[in-house]
């Protein structure tokens, strides 16, 4: 604003323009109309206390009223006009025309094109006013990837790899974590959270992530929204709220999006010229650079973020859990009808009754956890290595399956000696005859089975008789001793001749035909 009030006090002390010129910064012009200006009122020095420069500025020159609009000139639709410019593919050229259509079907005057740009930039101003929120110590951690990456080196080709950068600030006190991953996927999105809560020494009440997939799931639009699985079981686990900021809109976590900007000055464009073959030397080198920038002085304020920190929000911070989370995958799967379900290229069994369920997979790096309807049925050590491979629990197995895994070459030995030696030889023989035992199963369950429809004891004799002939006789060789065996001894039940009311007796075939 013009400095009026000096501009009367040089003029009576009689210093020239030139030199008021000089002394105030202003043009020889308006001092010419500020001294003609109060010459016309008999406006002199001294002037009193109350009569400031907002005050003399209308009293010297008076603002001219603007004429009032006419009632036939159609002003924009400013919420309509608002809303559409957020589309894509909508301009300010388009809304005029269609403005232009709308005033010529209402008969009203159109505003030019320069006009409605003008009163539309009007309307934007007033709806871009801000707010200044006071944080309390230790409430509130934002967080998010940089925009601007870093780069490794691979030592054999010499190529350049872009790597991401997170970047975690309490919003408090500023005081930052920044920590290189190679990519931005889940995993490395919850490893850096823990490592940024152990950089703390402590977890803050709440939780301000971006809207990327890792942290928040859209599956009912951008208004309707739910917490990954992971990331909610890692909030429950350090105990902190997560409200995510609202999309599009990066003043809801200003802190990080302003420490962005200044990690890509002070850390990634501080790190250019390094050359650096893996995430743990650029790590390193990250970790130096933050001490530096935690450590320096506020420009317009005492001390540093890291000293606010230490003095006021580290001792409001929530204390860590003893042990740190450990990152999980959750998948969902079907089971499947061998009652296993495929997970990370390995099966792993449930019990049979959930065969073609629908069931949940909670994975860490050591166990594999699977739920359905949130119950827990079923845990597995994780397997790694071949492909393929089964981890299989008993008693997730039906009955017969069990029965099926119980038999193996000792228990078809303990049950032949229970005939008698020769049934034991026999048995051993036919288990030792084959390359993989398994092959020998069923010959030992036919055989052993001819003690349920003979005797043990013409069993035993059999296989006697049986080693007499050959040293390792085979199951059809035995049962054709005993279906050439004259009188083969048969349990009784098998002796009984059920009685026929059609067997006609011998005095019927010798009688003479009458």
């Amino acid at each position: 604003m013009t400095k009026y009030r000096e501009i009367l006090r040089l003029t009576s002390l009689g210093v020239s323009q030139r030199k008021i010129v000089s002394a105030l910064q202003v043009s020889q012009k308006t001092i010419v109309k500020v001294q003609r200006r109060a010459e016309e009122l008999s406006l002199h020095w001294p002037l009193e206390e109350k009569q400031t420069d907002e005050i003399l500025q209308p009293l010297l020159f008076p603002k001219t009223e603007k004429k009032p609009e006419t009632s036939d000139r159609q002003m924009p639709d400013y919420d309509y006009v608002h809303k559409e410019l957020l589309r894509n593919g909508v301009s300010k050229k388009l809304l005029w025309t269609e403005y232009l259509n709308d005033c010529s079907q209402n008969n009203k005057s159109a505003l030019m094109y320069s006009q409605f740009c003008y009163y539309i930039q009007q309307d934007e101003e007033k709806r871009h006013a801000t707010m200044h929120l006071n944080h309390r110590p230790g409430e509130q951690v934002e967080v998010d990837w940089a925009g601007d990456p870093a780069y490794i080196t691979e030592s054999y080709t010499g190529k350049q790899i872009p790597v991401c950068i997170f970047v975690g600030v309490l919003s408090y006190s500023g005081y930052a974590y920044v920590e290189a991953f190679s990519n931005e996927k889940s995993k490395a999105w919850i490893t850096a959270h823990v490592h940024m809560y152990e950089y703390f020494g402590g977890v803050t009440k709440i939780l301000v992530p971006d809207n990327c997939k890792t942290a928040v799931n859209h599956n009912g639009g951008w208004y309707t929204y739910e917490l990954n699985r992971t990331y909610h079981e890692m909030a429950e686990y350090y105990g902190t709220a997560v409200i995510p900021a609202r999309v599009r809109t990066p003043k809801d976590k200003p802190r990080a999006e302003g420490t962005v900007g200044n990690i890509s000055t002070w850390i990634i464009a501080a790190v250019r010229n390094g050359q650096f073959f893996t995430l743990g030397e650029l790590n390193s080198v990250i970790r130096i650079k933050l001490e530096e920038y935690n450590s320096r002085n506020f420009q317009k304020k005492e001390g540093c973020r890291k000293s606010l920190f230490l003095a006021e929000e580290k001792p409001a911070l929530f204390p860590l859990p003893l042990t740190k989370y450990e990152a999980t995958d959750w998948k969902t799967a079907t089971v499947q009808f061998n009652y296993h379900i495929y997970f990370d290229r390995m099966l792993y069994s449930v019990p049979f009754q959930y065969i073609h369920r629908k069931v949940d997979i909670r994975a860490t790096c050591s166990t594999v956890e699977i739920f359905c309807d949130r119950q827990r049925i079923a845990s597995h050590k994780r397997l790694y290595g071949r492909p393929n491979q089964y981890s299989t629990m008993k008693e997730h197995m039906p009955e017969e399956h069990q029965f099926y895994l119980e038999w193996d070459g000792n228990r078809f030995r303990s049950w032949a000696s229970s005939i008698g030696k020769s049934t034991y030889k026999v048995v051993d023989s036919l288990l030792k005859s084959y390359r993989v035992e398994q092959q020998a199963y069923r010959s030992c369950m036919g055989l052993l089975k001819l003690s349920d429809r003979y005797s043990k004891k013409m069993l035993e004799e059999v296989c006697r008789t049986a080693l007499e002939l050959s040293v390792t006789p085979s199951l059809k060789s035995i049962r054709n001793i005993i279906l050439t065996s004259k009188s083969p001894e048969v349990r009784p039940e098998e002796q009984q001749t059920p009685p026929s009311a059609v067997v006609r007796g011998a005095d019927y075939y010798g009688r003479e035909a009458e």
